[in-house]
């Protein structure tokens, strides 16, 4: 088991920045592909970025390339988002993940075993 706990959201004005940690116990989580998720209200759960279990390899959604930033410290546990230049339409709550590594840089939930609580992202104009 890998337990998740997301912290960091919060409300934000338009153009603004967060940082969203996601803080990992129980097995060992350098060897977890790691991704973040969002949910809008009314919406399915989306894709946003993912990390490979060295932290080498990124990979993004279009719609976040070039404002946000995923990265992650395996000494710490912990894997971030970094959120830039953030829009109306990034409200969201927003969920880690953890998957086995042979699916580095998955978009798809079914192939993420272990899920934070989530995080609330709100974003005013």
């Amino acid at each position: 088991q890998v337990q998740l706990v997301e912290s960091g959201g919060g409300s934000v004005q338009a153009g603004g920045s967060l940082r969203l940690s996601c803080a990992a116990s129980g097995r060992t989580f350098a060897n977890y592909a790691m991704g973040w998720f969002r949910q809008a209200p009314g919406k399915e759960r989306d894709f946003v970025a993912a990390i490979s279990v060295s932290g080498y390899a990124t990979y993004y959604a279009d719609s976040v390339k070039g404002r946000f930033f995923i990265s992650r410290d395996n000494s710490y546990n912990t894997m971030y988002l970094q959120m830039n230049s953030l829009k109306p339409e990034d409200t969201a709550v927003y969920y880690c993940a953890a998957a086995p590594p042979h699916y580095d840089g998955s978009r798809f939930q079914n192939t993420y075993n272990y899920w934070g609580q989530g995080t609330q992202v709100t974003v005013s104009s």
